[in-house]
């Protein structure tokens, strides 16, 4: 499990029709294959670092240690847990609430620097549209 210290990574998976994008994080976020990390399965997602990255990492022996260390460390990693399930369904949550318009803008709110440092074909990944989508919703905006 890592955490960014400076730069942008992205979580995806490579199919039969090309790659999908799962999460974009950057500063301040922490990146891992939860269910590979938590549960000993074999990694589902590729992490790929798409600037310079600076991470600190720790590997899942050292972390299982946080228990004997850190006195409330069972509280703390149930709320952790959590924080990052959420953080996995409200893209469920958007793609089936939302317009791809409002994802863009619900998106873009969020997370305006990565449009600076990111390929838009990833951001549109994300989103669950084309790259072509997003290039429409986007001139649309700023017509």
């Amino acid at each position: 499990m890592s955490f960014i210290q400076s730069g942008v990574v992205r979580v995806f998976k490579e199919t039969s029709s090309g790659e999908v994008t799962q999460w974009i994080g950057q500063e301040g976020y922490f990146v891992t294959d939860l269910s590979s990390f938590l549960f000993d399965q074999p990694a589902r997602w590729s992490i790929q670092m798409l600037t310079d990255t600076k991470l600190l990492s720790i590997s899942k022996k050292d972390y299982l240690q946080f228990e004997a260390h850190i006195p409330d460390w069972n509280r703390l990693e149930k709320r952790f847990v959590a924080k990052c399930f959420l953080q996995l369904e409200d893209p469920i949550y958007n793609f089936i609430a939302h317009t791809a318009e409002e994802r863009y803008h619900l998106y873009f709110e969020q997370n305006k620097t990565l449009f600076n440092r990111v390929p838009l074909q990833y951001i549109a990944s994300v989103l669950g549209m084309s790259p072509e989508t997003l290039s429409r919703i986007r001139a649309k905006i700023n017509s």
